[in-house]
Formats: structure tokens, sequence, C-alpha cells
């Protein structure tokens, strides 16, 4: 199992550090003439998919053991009368 601070830190380059750089050098490579701008941009989508695999099957491992239950947030605002 991986630490709260390791987790937190995974998490942050998936959602934000991965694809703002893949941004980057996609946008710069439009102007530059960089090579592979496709691969990169295709190789970048495969690492964060497989790594936001990872930390939602640690997340779903690690809320079970610590017997959390997570409510969706559609039940959230669901007040069960009908309009």
């Amino acid at each position: 199992m991986m630490s709260n601070k390791t987790f937190d830190v995974l998490k942050w380059c998936v959602m934000v550090f991965i694809p703002a750089l893949t941004t980057l050098y996609v946008s710069l490579s439009a102007i530059w003439q960089f090579p592979y701008a496709e691969e990169v941009a295709k190789t970048s989508a495969a690492v964060c998919m497989f790594l936001g695999a990872i930390l939602g099957i640690s997340n779903i491992a690690y809320n079970k053991e610590n017997d959390i239950v997570v409510i969706p947030k559609a039940d959230l605002m669901d007040t069960g009368e009908k309009e």
C-alpha cells in the first residue's frame, strides 16, 4: 500500500502535470516543428490512463481497508421527491 503523500503526488501528476506538459509539448511542436507530437500525446494518454487505473484500484483498496463509504455525487442531490 502506498502512503497518502505518494498517492497525492501521483494523483497530481496524473491530473495536472502530465497533461499540462503534454499540452505544452504538442503546442510548441506545432510552432517549432518538434518531432513526434502525436506519439508524445498518445504515450502521455496511455501513461495517464495506466496510472489513473492504478490509483483508482489503490483508492478502492484503501477505502475498503478503512471502512470508508463513498457516496456518489448524484445520491447527495437526490431528495427522493418527484417533481
